[in-house]
């Protein structure tokens, strides 16, 4: 594929038409694009005044983003109906963004065949409108229909079928069903931002079962229902006709092809009247064929039609098609567009539960035009998908990058290609592991087979030709391949201009473990004997090494960023070899003249703590004799943890030089970190190390100070230091001479000490911050993984993570049972992969099925039996079932040697009976991509009631925090009583059968609806992207609001340019920027792109990913600060309903969710269900936090004044005077927290006897009444904390916003009391006084209550 064609591809790929309008007080322009992309184009000129050194960098690359954007509105005139538009473009625009506008654009979606003309001469479609000769504004368009050729015709008909909603239920076999469902609009219907609403604090229906409010039937410890899967109130579209495909007689014979048929058509209207239709050149019309007679040409009036579109032909035809289409719109409209576009740049996201097959959202509907689809797109030859996938990745990234746009262009494409590639690699995997291709040497083992499927060269992830066998064989293979994606995508992050690396993803699929890679032109070559495979690095093994001056260029730019050392290796023969890299990387010189880098599985060195602690035989592990060895020796650091270091040996170096140059000299002068060019380092030393603190140890003094530099401090120069590692040292190599053999100890020493660095440091660290409540606490095994992994520590070190919270504390103890959740189900995933690998597809599910009833079925049938087809087993004699003989006794052994020989970890004897059921199942059905039926599972004998928190705790559903309904915000009760009927009483299409108990077993085959694969790609982010992101967060801290703001929506332009809109990295790019918005009290904004953050975190993350549920928190939050309540009470809802499923009740975050919804509560004057929420999230404080904590003194401080408002003055002055006690022993007596709450008391206890003296008189009493402001906010909302997200962040965060723009309410006595009496309004707060000081939020209440982030 040429650079131009590519090219050309790209620009036609994704428009970006601008259309002006007002949105959040800025002048933006934004589109959202029917293939879901947004662009949003800031207007105007860059600012005149930057500030100095620091800024300086965000204002260059603010004015380059912003500059020369002319924008206008042109006429372009069309043939039909309404015979002109009005447009408003860019002159940065290609003409094919016009063209994608004028097709999905209501009222011209029916053009898909044409060109525009400007001044009567033809537009190239691949150009900008900036080198259209005369085009300014004022000019004026026209648009000219185009004859079609067969694949323009084809395309017309593929489209015009999706318009209209005729396309059907397609079946996606590589995503599953339901991929990319969103429940947003089931949860907060969605409203035209045009259309005007007005926002309410009153009561509104927003229960599913009509309460008063969401919250009113809502049992918090209920087991966690399966239908909050299920979409509900979804009405079938309209249909506007009853078919539209290729007809029988297609294709047309030769003789009229020459006359310019190209397809024959059938069309069935509503009314019941078939149509033969000719495809012509010219446009569509009605033949005079029939279902047995062939007359392929115009009937003769009055019955003939003809129109150049179809869609105007079929409006001619059929009476009722305009107004069925109309209705079809208008029901589209109701839903959030964003709901309905189809993702192209990410994978989307596959539910693990999804709708019985016997309902509507799952049944098969007859469609004969689906088996056509491949036919339609492909053409009669099946070549118009053939791609040359190495050349277009390689070619992709040659693009020039020199300016902006030219680097926007360039990573737009190569995020497009990157998702293509990885969609058909993975389709192929698929086909591969089904045996459904030939392999190319079919007299190998299985696991040497090799395969090519579209372009994609196939392997399978085991040491076929014995390649590991000293690092562990299959298991060594297995995690190799893994890490060799990680390093490919690294590379790829680097970007290095003369450096390629193939396509590469893996694929698990049915218990085997695929490679898919871009064929590298030259691969299977053959050389001559004297010749070596590989141009640099290792040939065979170590024993082989080649040296080519050639490649070291390149291989020294990757070494430098990834921190690995040039060292010596030497061969079998002891002859030395200096290489840039591993000897374990290769580089490769294509047929094509590409430099290409492989093996990249070890870029980090070994682990050799680990190794020497838990690998000790130096010879192949062997799990059979040696249950205590770890499986393989392929345990490399992490890349995080090498940076980490990295930055912690930085920091030293520039306090040392610091230190030095004070004693040495005592000069003065604003200066600070150089890199030795004389360039300031403003996103080098200070920016990684202000990243250090937030998310790894925060505890280093050194660098503490280091991220302190000010201008004031002294210059360092940072080009002399270099700390570099070597990943071949205690891989076999032997030094020959006596200063080799002392440079490889120097080199161990180092690794060694990144070791200790791990051990003594970052793990005992990242367990003290989720002690202390400083950063976020994991949800599930998903988070669990990803704190760990941003903190540099590999998931082979949750043993010893378990091992180290085994002490009394509640948090901790959370953290354990997270961990061996996590364990356990990881082990699972090992014995079902082993149990797999050789069984064929149609045995699948009934051994996934039989080993879930052997794990978590056993309460319900304790000795489980497989079932199995004995007539289609013998069609597969040489296939392994062992699985049937497994029973629960033997599964759990095993997965207790999987446990101990992978994390080093005993379970506990009694580890099944702490087992959270369907924690459990969801973990181990995403990790092997299982689709399972939304239907109540019973793992008991008996249905499990509220009554029972012994079986309740069993399924991580644990009773809430109290066990009375007077402490409880929630109404308890049996789960079979009046309120569970509430709490079902949701309209829902499941109405499978299965509830009842007389099945034998938990799970049966039919419930596993799918299986998936898992895919790991190699796609990089876009550093365009990440570095206006960045440059626009250090303005907003250095309090350049404006520049930063402009930065930040450019940031999100260049996402969603780049990404398209359905991407994860575009839904965080919204969650920060809403939450910015939020802080500044922008609040509409804010809400706006909550709104976005949510559905394409469903889309993309999963519906009930761990990001999706804080971004529904956070969505509720924003709605009630802009006073609509009873929409965010209902994302609350569905937030701890999800959170029940991830993690069960009792989640030590949840604090912060509980106060919210409480506060929400109050502001709708609900005072007694407020009052009870408030005690349920004491309660858990309590538990998590401890009793005499300040964190719970706090909530007790919230819930007197709520008791206020309840009118139980008793009570309050009860809890108040227990926050007064708690603020006394903890803070002392001179803290503005327990001054506050001394305040308080003395009033309350005043108040409560002044009430009762005068019950009899209410309207004579008379109050001494002090007015004094809560130095504890008492009616704020607060953002939930992100997973592993520190205080620190938050703090930065909420210092952007203005003085008070974060406050909900700061009342006196005065006014609380008035509200009891009926003389204040709950929803108006006093301005109060400002605080001058704050509490340490460490010591307020961390992540729970006080201290929660966003």
């Amino acid at each position: 594929m040429s650079e131009d064609s590519t090219d050309a591809n790209a620009k036609s790929e994704t428009p970006s038409l601008i259309i002006n309008n007002k949105t959040n007080g800025h002048q933006d322009s934004s589109t959202l694009l029917p293939n879901g992309e947004t662009t949003v184009s800031k207007q105007g000129e860059a600012k005149e005044e930057q500030t100095a050194d620091s800024t300086s960098q965000s204002g260059v690359l603010w004015k380059e983003l912003t500059s020369a954007k002319d924008v206008f509105q042109v006429t372009t005139k069309i043939p039909h109906q309404p015979y002109e538009i009005q447009i408003m473009v860019s002159t940065q625009e290609q003409v094919q963004d016009l063209r994608q506008f004028i097709m999905e654009s209501p009222g011209t979606f029916q053009y898909s065949c044409f060109h525009l003309e400007h001044k009567g001469e033809r537009i190239n479609d691949h150009v900008e409108l900036s080198e259209v000769n005369g085009f300014a504004a004022g000019s004026g368009l026209k648009l000219v229909e185009d004859p079609y050729t067969e694949k323009e015709a084809r395309m017309h008909l593929i489209r015009i079928r999706d318009i209209i909603g005729a396309a059907g239920n397609r079946v996606d076999t590589l995503h599953g069903i339901s991929a990319g469902l969103s429940l947003h609009d089931t949860i907060s219907p969605w409203k035209d931002p045009a259309a005007p609403s007005a926002p309410t604090d009153k009561s509104v229906n927003a229960s599913p079962s009509g309460a008063p409010h969401a919250l009113a039937d809502y049992t918090l410890d209920a087991p966690p229902s399966m239908r909050t899967f299920i979409p509900t109130g979804q009405e079938q579209p309209p249909k506007t006709i009853k078919s539209l495909g290729v007809s029988a007689w297609n294709p047309p014979p030769p003789f009229l092809r020459q006359q310019g048929h190209l397809l024959y058509l059938q069309l069935t209207t509503n009314e019941g009247e078939q149509y033969q239709i000719t495809s012509h050149i010219s446009g569509f019309f009605v033949n005079k064929s029939s279902n047995s007679k062939f007359d392929p040409f115009p009937r003769p009036p009055p019955k003939n039609a003809a129109a150049h579109s179809l869609f105007s032909l079929i409006s001619i035809l059929s009476q009722s098609f305009s107004k069925s289409f109309d209705t079809l719109l208008e029901a589209n409209n109701k839903r959030d567009p964003l709901v309905n576009f189809q993702l192209t740049n990410a994978i989307p996201s596959s539910p693990w539960l999804v709708a019985p097959t016997a309902t509507s959202l799952s049944s098969h509907q007859p469609d004969l035009t689906r088996t056509q689809e491949t036919f339609l797109l492909s053409g009669v030859e099946n070549t118009e998908t053939l791609r040359d996938w190495n050349e277009e990745i390689q070619s992709t990234r040659e693009l020039p990058r020199e300016t902006v746009q030219d680097r926007v262009f360039r990573e737009r494409l190569i995020s497009k290609i990157f998702a293509e590639f990885n969609e058909a690699a993975a389709r192929g995997a698929m086909m591969v592991a089904r045996g459904e291709v030939a392999p190319l040497n079919p007299t190998e083992s299985k696991d040497a087979q090799i395969f090519v499927y579209n372009n994609v060269f196939y392997s399978f992830g085991a040491d076929g030709v014995g390649t590991f066998t000293s690092e562990g064989g299959d298991e060594a293979a297995r995690v190799a391949v893994g890490k060799d994606v990680g390093g490919v995508k690294a590379v790829n992050q680097l970007d290095i201009a003369g450096l390629a690396t193939p396509g590469t993803i893996i694929v698990d699929y049915l218990g085997k473990r695929l490679v898919a890679q871009s064929i590298v032109p030259g691969i299977f070559k053959q050389r001559e004997p004297e010749e070596h495979q590989v141009d640099y690095g290792g040939v065979e093994g170590r024993d082989v090494v080649a040296e080519n001056e050639a490649f070291v260029p390149t291989f020294s730019q990757v070494s430098r960023a990834l921190k690995v050392k040039k060292h010596p290796v030497w061969d079998n023969e002891g002859k030395k070899h200096v290489l840039e890299g591993s000897v374990e990387t290769k580089g490769l010189l294509g047929t094509d003249g590409r430099k290409y880098i492989l093996d990249l599985y070890r870029l980090t060195p070994l682990d050799i703590t680990w190794l020497e602690e838990h690998c000790k035989d130096g010879d192949e592990p062997n799990v059979e004799s040696q249950s205590c060895n770890y499986p393989h020796r392929m345990t490399t650091l992490r890349p995080e943890l090498v940076e980490a270091y990295w930055r912690l040996k930085m920091g030293e170096y520039v306090q040392e030089k610091v230190k030095r140059r004070k004693t040495s000299s005592k000069r003065d002068g604003p200066a600070a970190i150089t890199n030795g060019t004389g360039e300031s380092q403003v996103n080098g030393m200070e920016n990684i190390n202000g990243e250090h603190q937030t998310e790894t140890d925060q505890s280093s003094e050194p660098k503490d100070k280091t991220a302190e530099q000010s201008p004031e401090a002294d210059h360092v120069d940072i080009s002399a230091f270099s700390l570099t590692l070597n990943p071949d040292v205690f891989c076999g190599q032997v030094p020959q001479t006596d200063e080799e053999k002392e440079e490889w100890a120097n080199d161990e020493r180092e690794v060694r000490a990144v070791c200790a660095y791990l051990h003594e440091s970052v793990i005992p660290e990242m367990i003290q911050d989720l002690k202390d409540g400083e950063v976020g606490f994991p949800m599930d095994g998903q988070s669990l993984s990803g704190l760990m992994h941003r903190r540099g520590v590999n998931l082979r070190y949750l043993g010893k993570l378990a091992t180290l919270t085994e002490i009394d504390d509640a948090r901790l103890r959370a953290l354990k049972a997270l961990t061996v959740q996590e364990m356990v189900a990881r082990a699972f995933k090992h014995v079902a992969h082993r149990y797999l690998k050789h069984l064929p597809m149609a045995f699948t599910t009934n051994c996934l099925c039989h080993l879930l009833n052997c794990l978590l079925g056993t309460g319900l049938n304790e000795s489980p039996k497989a079932e199995i087809d004995d007539d289609l087993r013998d069609f597969y004699r040489d296939a392994d079932y062992s699985f049937v003989n497994v029973a629960p006794q033997s599964l759990r052994g095993e997965m207790e040697t999987q446990v101990q020989i992978r994390y080093q970890y005993m379970l506990d004897d009694a580890w099944t009976q702490d087992i959270r059921h369907i924690q459990l199942l969801r973990n181990i059905a995403l990790k092997l991509g299982l689709q399972l039926t939304a239907r109540d599972y019973h793992f008991t004998s008996e249905r499990q009631t509220n009554a029972e928190p012994s079986k309740s705790e069993a399924n991580g559903v644990a009773s809430g925090s109290v066990n009375h309904s007077e402490t409880n915000g929630h109404p308890h009760g049996n789960a079979n009583g009046k309120k569970k009927k509430k709490n079902g009483g949701r309209t829902s299409p499941v109405t499978n059968g299965a509830d009842t108990l007389s099945k034998q077993s938990t799970f049966s085959p039919e419930d596993i609806a799918n299986i998936v694969p898992i895919i790991k790609d190699a796609c990089p982010k876009s550093v365009l992207a990440e570095e206006t992101l960045e440059a626009g967060k250090i303005s907003m801290m250095q309090n350049q609001k404006e520049i930063g703001q402009e930065l930040l929506l450019e940031s999100l332009t260049l996402h969603e340019q780049i990404y398209g809109i359905l991407h994860p990295e575009v839904a965080r790019v919204y969650h920060q920027l809403a939450m910015l918005y939020y802080q500044l009290d922008e609040k509409s904004a804010a809400i706006e792109l909550a709104h976005k953050a949510v559905i394409i975190s469903e889309r993309t993350l999963g519906i009930d990913s761990n990001e999706t549920i804080l971004s529904y928190l956070n969505l509720a939050l924003f709605e009630h600060g802009d006073r609509n309540t009873a929409v965010a009470l209902a994302c609350v809802r569905h937030a701890l309903e999800l959170w029940k499923f991830i993690y069960g009740t009792k989640h030590p975050d949840s604090i912060t969710t509980l106060n919210n919804a409480a506060v929400m509560l109050q502001q709708l004057q609900f005072y007694p269900e407020s009052r009870q929420w408030f005690e349920t999230s004491l309660a858990i404080s309590e538990e998590v936090s401890g009793k005499q904590s300040v964190n719970t003194a706090t909530l007790l401080f919230q819930l007197a004044q709520a008791l206020v408002l309840d009118q139980d003055h008793k009570g309050a002055v009860h809890r108040m005077r227990e926050a007064y006690s708690i603020f006394l022993s903890k803070l002392g007596p001179n803290d503005p927290n327990t001054k506050e709450s001394d305040k308080w008391l003395e009033q309350l206890t005043q108040n409560a006897v002044s009430m009762a003296k005068h019950a009899k008189d209410v309207h004579a009493r008379r109050l001494r009444r002090v007015v004094f402001n809560p130095r504890v906010t008492t009616m704020g909302a607060r953002p939930q904390p992100q997973v592993g997200q520190s205080n620190s962040d938050m703090a930065r965060v909420r210092d952007l916003s203005s003085s008070g723009s974060n406050s909900f309410d700061s009342r006196s006595i005065d006014e609380l009391v008035k509200i009891i009496e009926g003389g204040g309004d709950i929803s108006k707060s006093s301005p109060g006084k400002k605080r001058t000081t704050r509490s340490n939020p460490k010591r307020r209440g961390g992540a729970g209550v006080v201290g929660a982030q966003a």
